[in-house]
């Protein structure tokens, strides 16, 4: 089967740190002015300053994506540490206080400030997105409807969120919680056509609920100006390695959902409220709880449920080129999530200085 138009595209959210204190620190968009002298267009400012985004290019293979985020990576850290600053990759900090941090001097972010007041302000999170490229927008609605009952399976693997201003939250992703407080966001609902999805967001324009479509902040969307169906739900990871084995379960569970398509077969498609209750149940205990089988009507194991995603997939990842990137799933389940790892350092040293350390040295290993 022809998956060249699936391809791959990968954001990434950072913390830039103060290497004595190790709290968030603002580095005043030095770390992008610096960066668009050497990766251009691919790196920007968040709505605080304390945080930087980076974007891959459009990658036409698992390979590429690697290579190109983790040379992002690369980059980014480089910048920071001749600046005077340290970086990680975690959902949030574990003790920085959002009230210290300052707004990045933008209209747009001045606009979401005033408008939404602390829920803004509130919302020092970080996340990883990834953009699976499809043929058209009719096929990208068919594939996000079809694809929202996995993104639990995936988002427990991810989990990296356990801590939040200085306290362990008990949740495996507290990243999730802070960002409710948002509208529009979670799981989506379910559109019968790329129509009734345009007219949806054409309504919310007209009514003044928002000014375009990028102020949809769903789990999962058709992004509006690219033929993509965009992932948000993940935390970022603290690896790269991690982050690419994220990117290639989306874009495997895309293209088995598309081969069905192809073959007039259709994947069950579940109600948003059930979807949310294993969202919910993956934010709190990551890979160590019970998801709900909605087929079998029961609680399975969530390891039992991955495993039955990767047979789900098994017949298209090699066609995709991506087995021994998908193999890494095992790894983590056999390791433990972000938020494991966290956890077990914290439990270890009694420190959040020392997570935040733990954050910092995972940041480029193995690259």
């Amino acid at each position: 089967m022809d998956f060249k138009n699936l391809t791959l595209g990968i954001e990434e959210e950072y913390m830039i740190m103060d290497p004595q204190t190790r709290e968030l620190r603002s580095h005043e968009q030095k770390i992008v002015e610096h960066a668009h002298r050497l990766i251009n267009d691919k790196v920007k400012a968040e709505m605080h300053q304390a945080v930087v985004e980076v974007g891959t290019q459009v990658c036409r293979s698992i390979d590429e994506a690697h290579e190109d985020i983790a040379s992002l990576r690369r980059t980014i850290s480089n910048i920071a540490g001749e600046l005077g600053f340290t970086i990680g990759a975690a959902g949030t900090h574990p003790f920085s206080k959002w009230e210290k941090q300052l707004i990045t001097d933008h209209p747009r972010y001045y606009e979401i400030v005033n408008e939404m007041q602390d829920a803004a302000r509130s919302n020092l999170i970080f996340g990883l997105h990834v953009h699976v490229g499809m043929e058209n927008r009719d096929i990208a609605l068919h594939i996000a409807n079809s694809v929202r009952y996995f993104l639990p399976h995936i988002f427990a693997l991810s989990t990296n969120s356990p801590f939040w201003e200085g306290r362990n939250t008990g949740f495996k992703s507290f990243r999730t919680k802070v960002f409710d407080k948002f509208p529009r966001t979670g799981i989506p609902d379910y559109f019968a056509s790329i129509e009734e999805y345009d007219n949806y967001i054409k309504l919310l324009v007209k009514t003044n609920c928002i000014d375009n479509a990028k102020k949809v902040w769903w789990d999962l969307r058709v992004h509006p100006f690219f033929n993509t169906v965009e992932f948000r739900i993940c935390d970022v990871p603290l690896t790269v390695q991690e982050t690419i084995t994220f990117a290639a379960l989306f874009q495997a569970v895309s293209a088995k959902i598309y081969k069905l398509r192809m073959q007039n077969l259709n994947f069950i498609i579940y109600n948003r409220s059930l979807v949310n209750e294993n969202k919910w149940r993956a934010s709190r205990y990551g890979i160590d709880g019970n998801l709900i089988d909605f087929g079998k009507e029961i609680e399975v194991n969530t390891r039992s449920l991955i495993y039955e995603l990767l047979n789900f997939i098994d017949d298209v990842v090699d066609e995709l080129g991506i087995r021994s990137t998908i193999d890494y799933t095992h790894k983590i389940l056999e390791n433990g999530t972000g938020a494991d790892q966290q956890l077990k350092v914290f439990e270890e040293t009694q420190q959040l200085e020392a997570v935040v350390d733990f954050i910092q040295a995972k940041f480029l290993e193995g690259i």
